[in-house]
């Protein structure tokens, strides 16, 4: 399976009123495809950053936190060098089981993909976590009901 595609770019840390953050100058939903959310991770001048794109409009931005600022040596007016790439499982590195149930029904699918991280990791663990096939299979069908039903967890 493929790695989520990582984006690299330079940019100049922006600050408007009490928002401190780095402009995106790619479109998200060009390069991983439409999503509810962006949930990203990586890292500014090699320092480990995560967080979720925000947008205006058709702009998307990173807001960058007054403590991680501080932590890091980072302030607004900067240039910093950027890597970025979406956190957590994405459908290209699914069990294939996994990933062909949810393309087969999109009502789930489509709930899994806005979910945060956290969630869709739970869901993914649990269904790994069985020993045996007829476990997994039951519970990929388990996790498909409680999507559709709108439900984040088990």
């Amino acid at each position: 399976m493929s790695e989520t595609k990582q984006i690299s770019f330079d940019a100049v840390v922006e600050s408007e009123g009490k928002f401190t953050f780095v402009a995106i100058p790619f479109s998200p939903r060009e390069v991983w495809g439409a999503k509810p959310r962006f949930s990203v991770c990586g890292t500014i001048n090699e320092k480990a950053v995560r967080g979720t794109l925000g947008a205006l409009g058709q702009d998307y931005f990173l807001r960058l936190g007054a403590t991680w600022l501080r932590d890091n040596g980072i302030n607004p007016g900067d240039q910093v060098n950027v890597m970025l790439a979406l956190e957590g499982p994405q459908e290209e590195n699914l069990a294939e089981e996994i990933k062909l149930a949810l393309i087969a029904n999109e009502k789930a699918k489509t709930f899994f993909d806005g979910l945060p991280t956290f969630y869709r990791k739970n869901f993914i663990r649990w269904i790994e976590s069985a020993k045996r096939g007829e476990t997994r299979t039951k519970r990929i069908k388990e996790m498909l009901i409680l999507l559709e039903e709108g439900k984040r967890e088990k």
